[in-house]
């Protein structure tokens, strides 16, 4: 059996809420941790004094091993590299990153939100990284947090269950065998494509957004969650759940309702996701974006929605509701999530077959031999 490292040394990529959130519990526990951030301004006091407050479910002060803005720095004393940016920052980091990548080295993006995994894995090989590096993303965020300051975050609470899966697919209960004495709460999910079409951030982010847009650009504070979510966009998200576990159904891939998930992550029940939201006391105090520039929109619409979307399209299924949740988007803020988003053609999925994206999920490529054609590198 591989030994597991007498201290796994960790990466954590990204200044804001969740990455001040997993950087300061890693600290706290002992781990060795590197924060990083592309802004120097960003993490200005953390330079100064590498330390990070945590308060809310997890208490204490977590220290830093360093914190800088020197992305080679980061990737070569490291094991394990956890991504926390938004996914509209995933295909840049991996180019980033490719040059200073070496064997053995895990990246891990906390999330993927849809197809993350695949993106990263795809770029640093367009990237000319040949090392043998294992790209993982998890389902969704372990925390919901908050930053309450450059150098401070609450955690609201942890999740009891974040599921987890690797590129390829073999290596996923190695990585969370890793990753373990800090957090085992992650579970293996089949491949990545069960992690990707289980991205609820698409179901709770953008749609209560652009609902309630006419809330948050009046700069009326309310509660995200609790008060935003009304029973008619219930209605709206229980429509875009549906299409979501249709599509992921007509790929093999396994699924849970939002409801289900509430009640799996939160402990949260109800017989609606409207009634399971208004039972989850983990949402209560997490307030409304201040404005419509916000990652709900500009990262769960390209990143969560649109691969969707065009997974659906590519193999002949309709989605009504998440298309109009696009458009609507596109509408609002003068955006082309369409052109922006990640498609089947930038992912290099495009006129593959439910099985074969399945297998390109799995393994990082198609068999050519296997299935008669060319493959897919």
């Amino acid at each position: 059996m591989i030994k597991r490292p007498e201290k796994v040394r960790y990466a954590v990529i990204g200044a804001g809420n969740g990455g001040l959130a997993m950087a300061g519990y890693l600290g706290l526990m002992g781990f060795t941790v590197v924060l990083y951030n592309r802004t120097v301004e960003k993490i200005k006091t953390l330079v100064e004094k590498p330390e990070i407050m945590l308060t809310g479910a997890v208490e204490g002060v977590g220290r830093l091993s360093a914190v800088t803005d020197n992305i080679k720095e980061v990737v070569k004393n490291s094991d394990i590299v956890m991504i926390t940016t938004p996914a509209t920052a995933h295909r840049e980091l991996a180019r980033m990153m490719a040059p200073h990548l070496d064997d053995g080295q895990i990246i891990v993006l906390n999330p993927g939100r849809t197809c993350g995994a695949l993106e990263v894995y795809q770029t640093l090989r367009e990237s000319g990284c040949e090392k043998d590096i294992t790209v993982a993303e998890a389902q969704t965020f372990i925390y919901a947090c908050r930053a309450t300051g450059p150098n401070s975050a609450k955690i609201f609470s942890v999740k009891n269950e974040v599921k987890l899966a690797a590129i390829p697919a073999t290596r996923t209960e190695y990585v969370i065998w890793l990753l373990s004495c800090a957090y085992p709460q992650f579970k293996p999910a089949r491949d990545v494509m069960e992690t990707s079409l289980n991205n609820f951030g698409a179901i709770f982010h953008p749609a209560p957004t652009l609902l309630n847009s006419g809330h948050i650009e009046r700069g009326q504070a309310f509660e995200y969650y609790l008060e935003g979510i009304t029973p008619s966009i219930g209605q709206m998200l229980e429509r875009l759940d549906a299409e979501r576990m249709k599509v992921a159904r007509l790929l093999g891939v396994k699924t849970m309702s939002a409801v289900k998930w509430l009640e799996e992550s939160y402990g949260a029940c109800g017989n609606s996701i409207y009634e399971a939201i208004q039972n989850n006391p983990a949402y209560k105090g997490l307030t409304a974006p201040k404005d419509l520039k916000t990652r709900y929109i500009y990262e769960d619409v390209p990143f969560s929605l649109v691969p969707i979307a065009s997974l659906a399209k590519n193999i002949g299924v309709e989605t009504p509701a998440i298309d109009t949740i696009i458009r609507l988007a596109n509408m609002m803020t003068g955006e082309n999530f369409w052109e922006t988003g990640r498609t089947v053609e930038k992912l290099g999925l495009a006129g593959l077959s439910s099985s074969q994206i399945i297998e390109f999920a799995q393994h990082g490529y198609v068999d050519a031999a296997k299935n008669g054609e060319e493959g897919v590198a």
